[in-house]
């Protein structure tokens, strides 16, 4: 299965070499599960959009480091690219910035929180298991890096997974138990030794000392990566034949 990435924003240049770029990144986590998924790469942040929503058999939308609700040109045809692949029921993934694009698009409301930076591993409980969830868990650890969250679900999106820092972590939208749209907060494409990385380019800019600090001491804490990756996989495979 060939699935269209949708990249937001640049990798930090000098860390592309080591850690790739999103389309590799996620490449790499869909083939954790499935060494048959492919990805291809479209930098909509440069105006650079696919043809239409049925060019791929499905749509990863990536992190970034602009907020949604940001004047861009970009960012107007990439939320009517998300409604017109919603309403053919295409397959969308949205991760990070793409949590929070696929929210607004689709009548959400996004800010940048109160609570300050959502950076480091982090736990979520999840509040409603889908089928294409292949264990019976009852939480995840995923890495985090965002200070904007989604405020207000569009109306009929169901929660997923929640935390006291991020209430809607994780939204299906549509059909509760059959979506052909989810999206979530964190990063489960990002290793921990690319994050410490980053943390570490952006120390004393970006991240303030301490935030940095605490931030990549949780990364030794073990993240469900692996897990996510046959989620992602399973998402797409169930909703493309739905």
């Amino acid at each position: 299965m060939d699935i269209g990435v949708l990249e937001t924003g640049p990798v930090v240049e000098k860390l592309i070499a080591q850690h790739g770029t999103y389309g590799q990144m996620f490449e790499r986590m869909l083939q954790r599960a499935d060494t048959s998924f492919t990805c291809t790469p479209y930098r909509v942040y440069e105006n650079a959009f696919p043809s239409g929503p049925n060019a791929h058999s499905g749509w990863i939308i990536s992190g970034s480091k602009y907020g949604v609700y940001e004047d861009h040109n970009w960012i107007p045809p990439l939320e009517n690219f998300i409604r017109q692949a919603v309403a053919q029921r295409v397959p969308v993934a949205g991760f990070c910035f793409g949590h929070q694009i696929m929210a607004q698009a689709l009548g959400g409301r996004v800010e940048k929180s109160d609570k300050g930076w959502g950076l480091g591993v982090q736990d979520y409980p999840i509040q409603q298991a889908q089928h294409w969830m292949s264990d019976a868990r009852t939480d995840f650890s995923s890495v985090a890096v965002h200070q904007d969250q989604v405020i207000d679900p569009p109306e009929g999106a169901t929660v997923l997974a929640s935390s006291t820092f991020c209430p809607h972590a994780m939204l299906a939208y549509g059909k509760a138990q059959a979506p052909h749209a989810i999206s979530v907060q964190p990063h489960p494409e990002f290793d921990t030794d690319f994050v410490k990385d980053l943390i570490a380019s952006r120390r004393g800019t970006v991240f303030e000392n301490e935030t940095a600090d605490h931030a990549t001491s949780t990364l030794s804490k073990p993240v469900d990566n692996d897990q996510w990756s046959h989620w992602v996989v399973n998402f797409f495979k169930s909703a493309a034949a739905a």
